[in-house]
């Protein structure tokens, strides 16, 4: 169906996104997960390119931090005084129960885990674009990130989330 003959109050409808269901290596009209994120010439598809690099370390730095804080609080969790313990120094024990801490501690290690699974999809919607400079910016911003943040052995496997 046509609808070239209805009008549109002159308004100029500019170049759209396309989204391609088959791998690709063409730029034109690409848009990289919103409309507004349009690469419209070899200078934004760099700095789009650079972005999605950085986009990606940066999860391998989140989850470097998460690896962090699972070891940090398991070491804190284990300096808590038992409920048994007779001595309790002000010095060390602030007057929480180790209950609150436990509690503390699962909510920010389930927000950080949040934040990964997030960071995870939307980098597979990164690759999703199914273009090769997009899927290659991807696996080189794992790479850099990986060097960058990869100090610690793994905990989780390389998936989704």
């Amino acid at each position: 169906m046509d609808h070239g003959g209805m009008g549109h109050g002159g308004m100029d409808m500019g170049s759209k996104c396309q989204m391609s269901m088959l791998f690709t290596w063409d730029t034109t009209d690409l848009c990289i997960i919103f409309p507004g994120w349009h690469i419209y010439s070899t200078f934004t598809l760099i700095i789009s390119l650079l972005g999605v690099i950085l986009l990606t370390a940066g999860y391998e730095l989140v989850r470097d931090a998460s690896r962090r804080y699972e070891s940090s609080s398991a070491e804190y969790m284990n300096s808590l005084p038992s409920d048994g313990d007779q001595e309790r120094s002000s010095l060390l024990w602030s007057g929480k129960s180790a209950q609150q801490a436990e509690t503390k501690v699962k909510l920010i290690k389930a927000a950080l885990y949040a934040v990964q699974v997030f960071y995870s999809f939307f980098i597979m919607l990164l690759f999703m674009t199914y273009n090769g400079w997009v899927m290659l910016a991807v696996a080189v911003g794992a790479f850099v990130g990986y060097l960058a943040f990869g100090n610690s052995s793994p905990t989780k496997s390389v998936a989704c989330h």
